[in-house]
């Protein structure tokens, strides 16, 4: 059964850092396109990065040059390093394919940046 759970979410202060992870479980991403997207109170979920595994990467504009995605394709990790981060990201944070059939949502890691 395919799963995805994300970690590492958390309270940080305005241009604090956190690092998000996600394991995909009952399936490969090896060759799979994965994206980071996230939802904030009131809006709809966005996508604001992803990763195809063969260099190309890309990051919606309100996130670039802070935000950073990486991936373990051998062992189905995929990790969002955040930095400087605004508390306009607040959020809850999820992975998923970034295009195509998408497998089920997980619960998301919630980022809440607060002073």
């Amino acid at each position: 059964q395919l799963q995805l759970v994300e970690s590492g979410g958390g309270l940080v202060q305005p241009g604090g850092s956190l690092r998000l992870s996600c394991e995909v479980s009952g399936d490969t991403f090896v060759d799979v396109a994965i994206g980071w997207f996230r939802q904030a109170p009131g809006k709809e979920r966005e996508g604001i990065s992803c990763s195809n595994g063969e260099g190309i990467i890309l990051y919606e504009d309100s996130v670039k040059g802070r935000f950073t995605i990486s991936r373990d394709d051998a062992k189905n990790l995929v990790y969002l390093q955040m930095n400087n981060l605004k508390p306009e990201d607040t959020a809850v944070y999820y992975c998923n394919k970034a295009s195509g059939n998408m497998w089920p949502w997980g619960q998301g890691a919630q980022v809440t940046v607060s002073s």
